[in-house]
């Protein structure tokens, strides 16, 4: 049986057209490579640190440090003049002391933030030249005065400075059905009552009391 072949012209047309196949294949290949994109390393830190942060101001509680009385969980910032490592915030503890690198424990409950700056200055002389030391309170936690009943805010609120009952209340905002002429300050057994129709009138102000640590106000 004769084989089966193609003339030799035949033959060369079919060398060049697998020959063209190939090449349009490769310049394919060749395009993709082109257009992926160069892979570019990673760097080690995406997102580099920001510098770290200057000391900020402090700012403290707006209380007279003459005649405020520290009292138990009070934040209090300490600053010794040119050593910041005795330096910092510190909270009262429950016993009413407080800790000062150098001058140990410091009792600080009961006495005004200009008192105890002076007693942390006598403790630190024995380790520093003349130390100068400022007491602030940054933070009120030991006097509060409560608000319930029909208030547009209730719950604790820090007593930081004096306050009477009418402030207390323009602070808290009263509801719309608020008994404004039967409103109550519970302190401890005593039952006081406020009439607040009267008071914003100008009547009877002595009403219009200061509040006191633990004081309760009650708005029916």
């Amino acid at each position: 049986m004769r084989s089966w072949m193609l003339p030799r012209g035949g033959r060369l047309v079919c060398l060049l057209i697998v020959l063209g196949a190939f090449g349009l294949l490769s310049a394919q290949e060749g395009n993709r490579a082109s257009q992926s994109p160069t892979p570019t390393p990673q760097s080690r830190e995406t997102n580099p640190p920001k510098p770290a942060a200057k000391d900020e101001p402090v700012v403290a509680a707006p209380v007279d440090p003459k005649t405020y009385k520290i009292g138990a969980e009070d934040m209090l910032n300490v600053r010794v003049w040119r050593e910041n490592d005795l330096s910092g915030n510190v909270v009262v503890r429950p016993d009413g002391k407080i800790t000062i690198p150098l001058a140990g424990e410091i009792t600080a409950a009961g006495l005004t933030p200009e008192l105890l700056s002076t007693k942390i200055a006598e403790a630190l002389s024995k380790f520093l030249n003349k130390p100068e030391v400022i007491v602030s309170v940054m933070s009120v936690q030991s006097k509060r005065y409560y608000l319930s009943g029909n208030v547009g805010r209730s719950g604790p609120v820090p007593l930081v400075t004096p306050t009477t009952v009418l402030q207390a209340l323009s602070a808290a905002g009263l509801g719309q059905w608020a008994k404004k002429n039967k409103i109550v300050i519970m302190r401890g057994a005593e039952r006081i009552k406020f009439n607040y129709n009267e008071v914003i009138k100008g009547k009877k102000l002595e009403q219009n009391i200061y509040l006191q640590d633990g004081d309760h106000i009650y708005v029916p």
